[in-house]
């Protein structure tokens, strides 16, 4: 048998080699090999004369810790069946029992469970088993076809639900007509009125509830099912509650064919009937708005294209894009969506990447440029080869994040999943209680029925089970829109909280490329003629500085002259023999050195000031000119301060230039505190250290270096054009690379973090107030009874409350 442990404890090759010869003692042991680096033992051995425990107690006894290595595998199973959040908590509950699962969420909003589990302890099939042997229906497991399945499961759903509350209405008006018609003086057939003929006025309600009860079998299959295994669910309330005015009215009619005619009275058909109607009315509705709350993810998968047109033998051949493979070549013509990721080999055109960055001017692309699959080609035919395919492009990826945070729940969701665990058994026990009390209280049977019908009815743990996951569904999807990827529903909750944001220095606030700021001469050369001696002479160097210049000599199509020597002059510059000239080019040592005599002092120490590089230029031992050069700031990076500034946020910058530089920078962005010289290993310090004063910290930035400080925040945010290891440690992307939506991503978050308090203020204030009412306690002071029927026009009204409620996100537009 292989098995791999974890070894803690080890220090250096000793301890290592302590473990393998304490191991290899143990009769059994094929091999024992340690790897220090990574702190694991690879095992092989005879598990029929040894297990693992006494391999790990061994180690244990050498002085070292050992645990068994777990591989955890996430899952997402869509799941049929559920209908409020007691079957979300009954199924998480049932999930949790099994052995090897880490982690279940069930996210009833998304009728989707999301499972960490470890493949050596458990299996697919056992979870699915698990699902099943709760009472509900796991389906395929989430791939990436998967939304378009699940998006037509829902409208099937809707259809189903739309069909049968057409049904139960067809027979429940004219079972409410034949009921309550003569309160009011309509007309009955003589035949079937309640004065002349009790019985067939009893008989014609039952004949036409029966149809509208078939509508609404689910809720007695289900609901009873779900009571005896005591799991009770909204279902169940349902079943009880109009089961008990059905059997009263059957009781009834036994009671009027015994010759007692008032009991046409007490018929409770019409309730049922009603109750059940109204109940159908509201899941459909609330499948609807459910159905609208996953439109981001719709609108995202709509975006990739279903062919590729590829280039095979010389000829091209559609296929379908599933069979594209990496190395393709694909021929993407004017107007069309590019097919996947890739990079463009021949060709030139203007690509149209606002799916993803929200930019809505066109990014220009030739040859060599990377393009983005769904991104639309605009104007000239390219080919593009094909670099990732499938589960592995940028769309794919984005709907991954999008996905993932609609499946996960934030803390706030965690005291309404507890209160829905218990919620429908203490509805049961006060249902009964209410019912008892105003029995005994010397009430007839019908008065006591109406109460324990209309507190079952009522009663919604749907609404306090769909206040969080519809409002981050939503939430999640809007900032995808915006190009703010949120990776979860804790990410979410958290970023309402941030007081202080942290900006990286470079590529964050300034655009991470030195550029040629100002160009000063002393009158001996031309702008022009300095700045072409001067990227002539810098054409060799590697140096930022250099290739800036040379940079900006190229933008003005100048030409530039060949060097007849080159040297550089580590810590000063270069000395460079250029067309009869000796040019020197550095700093104020290197003129110093070779006395030349220094006429700009004035504006070198401005340009100092601004935060920009002053680069002087000699020609034949005469001062020419200053060349400045700078990280210029991002020309959002000053309003996007603003917008933090708004919102009551501290804007810090962090960086490892001069604190003279770095305050210039901070000055032109308007940032309130500066910390300079900062090492790359310091940054997470210095976020904790912020974390140390009380503060909620929100890290952003895009390099390897800002890794460990985005972990170490509270919220870490990644721009989007920066390392993939910094979009991995961040619990936020931001797609446009536009400091301007780390505002967004902030006003997302209080938005929907306003909106699910709303939400479950609602859940919780129905409940509390409806359920007292139910129960009679206005009609314990002299107020009016609950009729059943308006219960249930509350329920319904309550959960759709809350899904419309949470759909009010789509209209969230950040303000800047």
């Amino acid at each position: 048998m292989k098995h791999t442990l974890n070894i803690t404890g080890m220090s250096c090759a000793s301890c290592a080699r302590a473990v393998e010869r304490q191991v290899g003692k143990l009769d059994g042991i094929q091999s024992a090999n340690v790897n220090l680096a990574t702190e694991k033992l690879f095992l092989e051995f005879d598990d029929s004369l040894l297990d693992l425990e006494t391999i790990k107690n061994e180690i244990r006894a050498a002085g070292y810790g050992a645990e068994e290595e777990v591989m955890t595998r996430e899952v997402i199973i869509p799941i049929s069946g559920m209908t409020c959040a007691s079957c979300a908590a009954s199924v998480q509950k049932a999930l949790e029992k099994l052995d090897g699962v880490h982690e279940a969420n069930v996210n009833i909003a998304a009728e989707k469970a999301k499972v960490v589990y470890n493949p050596a302890q458990t299996r697919i099939s056992e979870i699915k088993n698990a699902i099943g042997r709760a009472g509900y229906k796991a389906l395929e497991i989430d791939t990436g076809e998967q939304t378009d399945q699940d998006q037509l499961r829902r409208k099937k759903e809707a259809e189903r639900l739309w069909k049968k509350f057409l049904l139960s209405v067809l027979f429940t008006i004219p079972l409410m007509y034949a009921a309550m018609g003569h309160m009011i003086g309509l007309p009955l057939p003589a035949v079937i009125s309640r004065d002349s003929n009790p019985l067939y006025f009893s008989l014609t309600q039952l004949i036409l509830v029966i149809p509208v009860i078939a509508a609404g079998y689910r809720f007695y299959t289900v609901g009873f099912s779900r009571l005896f295994r005591r799991e009770p669910n909204m279902d169940s309330l349902i079943a009880i509650g109009t089961g008990a005015a059905v059997l009263y009215g059957l009781y009834a009619i036994y009671q009027i064919l015994n010759g007692h005619s008032d009991y046409a009275d007490y018929l409770y058909f019409e309730s049922a009937g009603t109750i059940i109607t109204l109940i159908l009315l509201g899941k459909y509705l609330e499948m609807v708005a459910k159905g609208r709350t996953s439109e981001a993810i719709k609108k995202l998968m709509g975006l990739a294209p279903k062919y590729a047109a590829v280039i095979q033998n010389g000829q091209e051949t559609v296929i379908p894009i599933d069979e594209v493979e990496t190395g393709d070549i694909i021929l993407v013509r004017p107007g069309e969506r590019i097919p996947t990721d890739g990079v463009v080999v021949q060709g030139r055109t203007s690509v149209d990447e606002s799916m993803l960055t929200g930019e809505s001017i066109p990014v220009e692309k030739h040859e060599g440029s990377p393009v983005v699959g769904a991104s639309i080609n605009k104007n000239g035919t390219i080919r593009v080869k094909a670099t990732r395919v499938g589960k592995d492009t940028v769309l794919a990826q984005i709907i991954k994040l999008v996905e993932d945070a609609q499946s996960s729940k934030a803390p706030i969701a965690k005291m309404a999943d507890i209160i829905s665990g218990y919620f429908v058994p203490i509805v049961l026990v006060i249902a009964v209680i209410a019912g008892l009390a105003w029995y005994i209280s010397g009430e007839s049977v019908v008065f006591s029925l109406t109460i324990f019908i209309s507190v079952l009815v009522i009663a919604c743990p749907c609404a306090l089970g769909l206040a969080t996951p519809t409002a981050i569904m939503v939430g999640t999807g809007k900032g995808a829109e915006h190009g703010v990827l949120i990776k979860s529903g804790e990410a979410l909750e958290t970023a309402h909280k941030i007081e202080t944001v942290v900006l990286d220095k470079t590529g964050t606030i300034t655009e991470g490329n030195p550029v040629v700021t100002d160009i000063i001469t002393t009158g001996l050369l031309s702008e022009t003629e300095l700045l072409r001696l001067s990227a002539s002479s810098e054409k060799g160097s590697e140096h930022p500085l250099g290739e800036a210049i040379v940079k900006k000599a190229q933008e003005m199509n100048l030409n530039l002259d060949e060097a007849q020597s080159f040297e550089a002059i580590p810590g000063h510059g270069i000395e460079v023999l250029l067309a009869g000239k000796r040019m020197l080019l550095g700093n104020r040592k290197l003129m110093d050195d070779k006395g030349i005599d220094i006429t700009l002092q004035e504006e070198s120490d401005r340009l100092a000031r601004e935060g920009k590089t002053p680069m002087y230029v000699a020609a034949d031992g005469r001062l020419a000119g200053i060349i400045a050069v700078a990280d210029v700031i991002k020309p959002s990076s000053k309003e996007a301060v603003e917008a933090l500034h708004r919102l009551g946020i501290e804007v810090v910058m962090i960086t490892g230039d001069n604190l003279r530089t770095a305050e210039s920078i901070a000055r032109q962005a308007g940032i309130d505190r500066v910390l300079a010289e900062v090492l790359p290993q310091d940054k997470a310090h210095e976020v904790k250290k912020m974390q140390a004063e009380g503060k909620k910290v929100a890290m952003v930035g895009d390099g390897i270096n800002d890794a460990p400080a985005l972990m170490q925040a509270d919220i870490g945010i990644a721009i989007g054009s920066g390392t993939d290891v910094a979009m991995e440690s961040a619990d936020i992307v931001l797609m446009r690379s536009d400091l301007m939506d780390v505002s967004s991503a902030i006003q997302l978050s209080r938005r929907t973090m306003v909106n699910i308090k709303q939400n479950l203020f609602w859940a919780f204030a129905y409940n509390t107030a409806g359920i007292p009412i139910a129960a009679g306690l206005l009609h314990l002071f002299g107020g009016p009874l609950l009729s059943p029927m308006i219960a249930a026009a509350a329920m319904a009204f309550s959960s759709i409350s809350v899904v419309t409620n949470a759909l009010r996100l789509k209209k969230f537009k950040p303000s800047h």
